[in-house]
């Protein structure tokens, strides 16, 4: 029911900013098209409408700001597309996209449809601004249109394995082995090599790694292998659904590992899942994406978002920060032209609000200031455990003795 009404809301709001620049452009003002492309059906429906959400806030804020001021005021038009969840759909957007005019695009949110969406933004030299997608090879082929905010999945895996070496050593290293569960895209499959990678070097036993499509409705045959193996640590790298269906088949089976530790959790720092299931989420440490608690400007645009009956997730933040970035380079750029823009975002030194990072320093297309954050499940609500200068609660581990 929640997903329901945060759809439906959703859809009267796209409808309703949509209708803004219209309203504007008769009374003279000018409009710059931006494409906001997610995915908004299909097995990733709820992350791609909360990104749309967030990508809608952040116009609708820049227009009631005053618009692009470098180019009198322009408004901002939002240019919606459907990935549908598939990477040549999100392809297919691009195409149409690209017609109809837009300046630059935001999206997409999975790896392995940004893959597809910068490839045939790139040749249209069409700057696209990367929300979410983790995978690394985005910003490694040399796209010069293509411009990531958020770090990625290497940078978070290690952040994540040094972080969980501090925590196990500072208890006396009780854990030993760990289980990797992934979906089987370029995310999950992604994440899942490079902490095979690195968890031997830092003095885990990785005893299993199992995989699963996306979609997955029954996780009762990999849980029964977790029960045969029994590993320390189970690390989930999934998304919002299957994360969640894991713990709950986890908790049916009276699996309890001594920690549930999320390196990129599609469920685990997330206040839905925190409303949906309080007994399953509580003690879950989760390295990800997350605001900087200590910003003013994170509980004002919390309550707005969960005014709208939605919940304030990293997909939300993330792109209603992206969009910020890209207005940014508007204004610098005082141009809508795309040669103009992609110039402005290669130089930014934007200081995004809400996020923990430092200066937006663009190397290859990747903003090298981007860091996640670890959280954990406390008392029915998450709070940044590491790194010090943003904890907010001391960590509890191992949660099973």
């Amino acid at each position: 029911m929640n997903s329901r009404r945060t759809f439906l809301y959703q859809s009267a709001a796209a409808a309703a900013l949509l209708s803004a620049p219209w309203i504007a452009r008769s009374q003279g003002a000018a409009s710059v098209k931006v494409g906001v492309l997610h995915p908004v059906t299909g097995a990733l429906a709820y992350s791609g409408q909360q990104c749309r959400l967030g990508a809608l806030m952040a116009i609708d804020d820049v227009n009631k700001a005053g618009g692009i001021k470098a180019l009198g005021g322009a408004l901002l038009e939002a240019v919606l597309g459907d990935a549908q969840s598939r990477p040549e759909a999100g392809s297919a957007e691009v195409e149409k996209m690209n017609q109809a005019g837009v300046s630059a695009i935001v999206g997409a949110y999975a790896s392995a449809i940004c893959l597809a969406t910068t490839q045939t933004a790139a040749k249209y030299n069409l700057p696209h601004v990367v929300d979410v997608g983790v995978a690394d090879q985005i910003v490694e082929r040399g796209l010069k249109n293509t411009f990531r905010f958020g770090p990625g999945y290497r940078i978070c895996s290690e952040r994540a394995i040094a972080d969980l070496a501090e925590l196990n050593n500072a208890a006396g290293k009780p854990a030993k082995t760990v289980m990797i569960v992934h979906e089987d895209s370029l995310f999950g499959s992604g994440t899942a090599a490079l902490l095979s990678k690195s968890l031997p070097q830092h003095g885990f036993e990785v005893v299993e790694v199992v995989k699963h499509p996306n979609p997955t409705r029954d996780f009762n045959n990999i849980v029964l292998r977790m029960k045969s193996v029994n590993p320390d640590i189970v690390i989930p790298a999934n998304y919002y659904n299957e994360y969640a269906l894991l713990l709950r088949a986890m908790r049916q089976q009276k699996v309890q590992p001594k920690a549930i530790y999320s390196v990129l959790g599609g469920a685990a720092s997330s206040y839905k899942f925190l409303k949906e299931f309080p007994d399953i989420a509580n003690g879950i440490i989760d390295c990800n994406h997350w605001f900087n608690p200590k910003d003013p400007h994170v509980q004002p645009l919390k309550a707005r978002v969960e005014a709208k009956g939605a919940y304030f997730s990293y997909e939300v933040f993330m792109t209603y920060t992206a969009v910020l970035l890209l207005a940014d380079a508007l204004e610098r750029a005082k141009s809508a032209d795309r040669a103009a823009i992609i110039d402005a975002l290669a130089a930014s030194t934007f200081h995004a609000n809400l996020m923990p990072y430092g200066p937006t320093k663009f190397v290859d297309g990747q903003n090298t200031g981007a860091r996640p954050l670890l959280t954990q499940v406390v008392d029915g609500d998450i709070k940044v455990i590491f790194p010090e200068e943003y904890r907010q609660v001391d960590p509890v581990f191992p949660l099973k003795a």
